[in-house]
């Protein structure tokens, strides 16, 4: 029984993150497309729905530990949900913020052909949907990926930071929207840092390597 309900949290888990990554999607396209009804729609709609999630998860996995008193490898997995769902209900934030920030870009002109932060959003979503799928499918190879390609989405941002630094020197009146665009940018590379944690937990449950701060290895 306890078996049948934990294969049924990880399924929660599953939704969970989909959502968030759809809310990072979302996020971006609006950022891309200048679509307030999209954006707002984060605030208004996505955000509570998350909100919601993360409170059925933590309620689920909570009582299962009440109820069943699981042990060794059921309690660990249990745990990292509840720690994965946190960090879920961090990426949502970090979704909201920037659509947040590309709120505050909607009626104002481009600063700069948009390109690499819609591949940074790409990478993050995509680092967010495998490590996921690393912990339901107890993929330490998966996982150790995902923490591998973590650094795509810092050399990115390091891009980003380079060329908008640059554009702010040689145009003072672009300060603002150029720190909006650094806001985004700060906020995908946290959603990729969130989930090069839950890969490391993974490897950590799968293999019991450590792996934290030793990436490269």
């Amino acid at each position: 029984m306890l078996r049948e309900k934990l294969e049924l949290l990880k399924k929660e888990l599953a939704d969970y993150a989909k959502l968030v990554e759809e809310m990072i999607h979302k996020s971006i396209d609006g950022l891309l497309k200048k679509n307030k009804k999209e954006l707002l729609e984060l605030d208004e709609k996505d955000e509570p729905k998350a909100n919601e999630l993360d409170l059925v998860l933590d309620e689920f996995g909570t009582s299962l530990i009440a109820q069943y008193e699981p042990r060794a490898k059921d309690l660990r997995a249990i745990l990292m949900i509840l720690k994965m769902s946190n960090d879920l209900e961090r990426m949502g934030d970090h979704a909201v913020n920037i659509a947040h920030a590309a709120l505050g870009l909607i009626d104002k002109p481009d600063v700069k052909p948009l390109i690499d932060i819609p591949k940074m959003a790409k990478e993050a979503a995509s680092m967010l949907h495998d490590s996921i799928q690393s912990f339901v499918n107890e993929d330490a190879k998966l996982a150790l990926e995902v923490c591998k390609r973590d650094n795509i989405v810092d050399e990115l941002r390091n891009q980003v930071w380079n060329e908008l630094m640059t554009i702010m020197t040689n145009d003072p009146s672009t300060v603002e929207r150029a720190l909006l665009l650094i806001r985004i940018a700060q906020n995908l590379e946290r959603v990729a840092d969130l989930s090069t944690n839950i890969g490391e937990d993974v490897i950590f449950m799968v293999e019991g390597r450590v792996i934290k701060h030793h990436k490269e290895e």
